[in-house]
């Protein structure tokens, strides 16, 4: 079976971009797509996101503002069609992105869950541009309904070409499908190879409350902590879904835990990352992932240290500055020297005390409180190294 496009869908401050350094190693066999959801969500014509509603000019400076999800999809398939080496050149229209009939590089694709979903729990609906039926990964050459007769993205029937355009542009009005949680059809999900990237949110939510207070808001841009994008709640409910549409499972990647019954018959088996896990002993879970998706590894992949390797980095993650400092300037993964205990609510909560103030703690706390059952439903299904003889 012609493999599809990887996706790995996670949630901020997963160590999700370390995992990624790890497969763009792989010059020769994938291409690997960072982020690339986060420009229709928070900047463009359809966007989802609340933090920049009301500052037209960091949508603007963005360089991302006309950004519609057809057009982020559009793009992935652009990345696709330049690594392809397709033997009917005029007929490639009519091919999957999927095809054994398309050689080349397979896209690896790095991106935040709740991008993909209203913010809040709003019902969600399917995204104007993406309405009308669409060939391959990507949307180029159709017509939209989402769109005007001068390609303009609409939302909620206005015209989002800066002269009248609804604000904010959700909800857009638009038809939902049966039990989708996000604003893209299930027949372009269908399209990708999921798998989950996790970590405990005692961990992430710190991390990224620091991300948007001082010194480090002026680097990143984001002037306030938003627990509605803490992304545990999006990630599970696309996670239920997917299982639900059959899209995976109901294998389940290494292990079966006892209450899930492993059969055959599931196109792509579930495969959740759980970042300590993966910083306990990158090697084993790096082999049990690439054997979950379909690649082979070897132990180069936990290493990046040439000058293309730092550039190319650099060059992906350069557009959500200050999130990425650590892993742009990492040179290879390797196994955390001492596994670290798990802190008492209390040594936690001293600890944010200590760092952020106590207001900023309680909200911590409470974030992190409302994102656990989210995680450790995740977590059952964490992917396990295989064991070494």
């Amino acid at each position: 079976m012609a493999k599809k496009p990887i996706f790995v869908a996670t949630h901020p401050r997963a160590c999700s971009t370390a995992f990624e350094r790890v497969f763009m190693t792989r010059h020769e066999d994938l291409t690997c797509i960072h982020e690339p959801f986060g420009d229709a969500f928070y900047y463009g014509p359809e966007r989802l996101g609340e933090r920049f509603e009301n500052d037209e000019q960091a949508r603007q400076e963005s360089g991302f503002a006309k950004s519609t999800f057809k057009s982020v999809l559009d793009g992935l398939d652009k990345e696709s069609e330049e690594v392809r080496r397709p033997l009917y050149e005029k007929e490639l229209f009519c091919v999957p992105l999927y095809s054994p009939i398309r050689q080349g590089k397979r896209l690896f694709i790095k991106d935040i869950m709740h991008y993909l979903v209203p913010p809040g729990r709003q019902p969600p609906s399917i995204a104007p541009s993406l309405l009308s039926k669409k060939r391959g990964v990507g949307t180029s050459g159709a017509t939209s309904q989402g769109n005007d007769k001068d390609n303009h993205a609409t939302t909620n029937g206005a015209v989002s070409n800066g002269l009248k355009k609804p604000s904010p542009p959700y909800p857009y009005g638009t038809e939902p499908e049966p039990n989708n949680p996000t604003v893209v059809p299930e027949e372009i999900l269908r399209k990708f190879h999921f798998t989950f990237l996790i970590r405990h949110p005692a961990k992430s939510i710190p991390s990224y409350y620091r991300c948007t207070v001082p010194p480090l808001d002026d680097v990143t841009g984001f002037y306030n902590f938003m627990p509605n994008e803490a992304g545990y709640d999006e990630l599970r409910r696309v996670f239920d879904y997917l299982r639900s549409v059959g899209h995976i499972g109901p294998q389940v990647a290494g292990y079966s835990p006892d209450h899930v019954t492993e059969k055959t018959g599931g196109e792509i088996e579930i495969c959740v990352v759980d970042a300590d896990d993966l910083l306990d002993d990158p090697s084993g879970i790096i082999q049990a992932y690439c054997k979950s998706v379909g690649l082979d590894f070897t132990p180069e992949m936990l290493c990046w240290n040439t000058e293309e390797d730092h550039k190319q980095a650099k060059d992906a993650f350069e557009k959500w500055k200050g999130f990425h400092e650590d892993a742009i300037h990492s040179s290879d993964l390797r196994p955390r020297m001492h596994h670290k205990r798990p802190k008492t609510p209390v040594k936690e909560d001293h600890t944010w005390v200590e760092k952020f103030g106590p207001e900023a703690a309680q909200a911590i706390r409470d974030t992190v409180n409302q994102n656990i059952d989210d995680y450790e439903h995740l977590k059952q299904f964490a992917l396990r190294a295989p064991p070494q003889y």
